[in-house]
């Protein structure tokens, strides 16, 4: 079959694997709360085994990218992500939300940086920010959309149902994928009469040399980690602390899924204008803006997150939310931009978007069971707070940085 192009396809599978996530995530953390009926810690060790996972495949599958395809290497990753869910909806068991977690954690890792990387590629680095961008708004538009669909299929049917619809269609979009994602201008490294795993050793090798030496490298993998330490507390328990400082839990099923997809609904919106305003702008083709965004970003979140945590009205809550959630979308094309502007070789981006993924999930892996562990012990607001304060070192980082650029 006749092959599309390349840009196209790239904002086809952003916006739709974002409107099938959004269409699934909807209700994801509701099932698990009031369906499959996990605590708090629970909760966190979702998250955990998920990152775990991430952790473990980032690298290996970063590598089959830029050695074999970074094509094959995104369609495996949407057809596990597919299984994942289809497994989650379809037996509400701890044992089968958290053996979902491993089908999907390998999934998105076969997906994460071998997307970036192949846009890159096939459409060259000058287009790549316009095309991160552009993706971003194409996967919120997608998110806007899913959010309502998913209310409705939760409310009137079963909350489970938008999960197992969601992973039928992810595995959808991976034969889609397979009849028109072309790869054209891929070149893998050649490494001549030498075997596979010598060749990941050497781009290894290659990969840590050239990260010791760039000091804008370091400072985007520790900012990863930092962001990998709050994020995971806050995205499994936050539904928990809303619904007890509220006291909105005695809702039933169908109201409860109306009013989580309300919520997430204004996020995207949102988060939509916020991407169209910077599409329109040039704050993503300048370093320095970029970092210069992503610190005012990021003391928005430190400081909502820190008033999320303090607050019991529901408006206040609401409005914390928004903006930690908001600003989140925002940042995510800028920081794939920076990234994809420092990297030296294309031939190893798909492995540094992986390393990148990896140092996240060390975070996470690290922050979530510790923040579990607070919520269980104390409150999920003590959880909330040591979150936020895990985050500021960030607001240093960005300084360096910027520092940096000016020189």
């Amino acid at each position: 079959m006749k092959k599309m192009d390349s840009y196209r396809v790239y904002l086809y599978t952003r916006f739709w694997s974002q409107f099938l996530f959004t269409f699934i995530f909807t209700v994801n953390l509701l099932y698990h709360v009031k369906i499959v009926g996990l605590g708090s810690l629970q909760l966190v060790l979702v998250g955990t085994v998920l990152e775990a996972v991430v952790f473990l495949f980032e690298i290996p599958t970063g590598f089959v990218a830029d050695l074999k395809s970074r094509r094959l290497s995104v369609i495996i990753g949407y057809f596990l992500i597919g299984a994942g869910f289809l497994i989650e909806g379809s037996f509400p068991y701890f044992a089968a939300v958290l053996l979902s977690q491993v089908l999907w954690g390998i999934g998105y890792t076969f997906t994460s940086g071998a997307h970036q990387a192949w846009i890159a590629d096939e459409i060259g680095e000058d287009r790549a920010p316009e095309a991160f961008v552009n993706g971003a708004k194409a996967g919120t538009l997608g998110e806007v959309i899913a959010i309502p669909l998913s209310m409705l299929i939760g409310y009137f049917f079963m909350i489970n149902l938008p999960i197992i619809i969601g992973g039928l269609c992810m595995v959808g979009l991976a034969v889609f994928l397979l009849l028109f994602m072309k790869e054209e201008n891929f070149k893998p490294a050649e490494h001549e009469n030498t075997s596979t795993w010598n060749t990941l050793k050497s781009n290894m090798h290659e990969m840590i040399n050239y990260t010791k030496t760039s000091y804008l490298m370091r400072i985007l993998f520790m900012i990863a980690l930092f962001f990998g330490l709050y994020s995971e507390g806050f995205d499994r328990l936050w539904i928990s602390h809303f619904l007890e400082e509220t006291r909105l839990a005695y809702m039933t099923d169908g109201n409860l899924v109306v009013l989580i997809g309300s919520i997430q609904f204004i996020v995207m919106l949102l988060s939509f204008i916020g991407l169209h305003f910077i599409s329109r702008s040039s704050l993503h083709h300048q370093l320095n803006t970029i970092y210069v965004s992503l610190l005012i970003g990021c003391v928005l979140i430190i400081t909502s997150l820190t008033g999320f945590a303090l607050s019991a009205g529901i408006i206040s809550l609401l409005c914390f939310y928004l903006i930690i959630q908001g600003t989140r979308s925002v940042m995510a094309p800028l920081e794939d931009t920076w990234l994809n502007k420092i990297i030296p070789d294309s031939s190893t981006r798909a492995t540094f978007f992986s390393v990148k993924g990896q140092v996240d999930a060390i975070g996470q892996i690290s922050g979530g069971p510790a923040i579990g562990l607070i919520a269980a012990n104390y409150s999920i607001k003590i959880a909330m707070m040591a979150s936020a304060i895990l985050l500021t070192p960030v607001i240093c980082l960005y300084k360096l940085a910027i520092k940096k650029s000016r020189e």
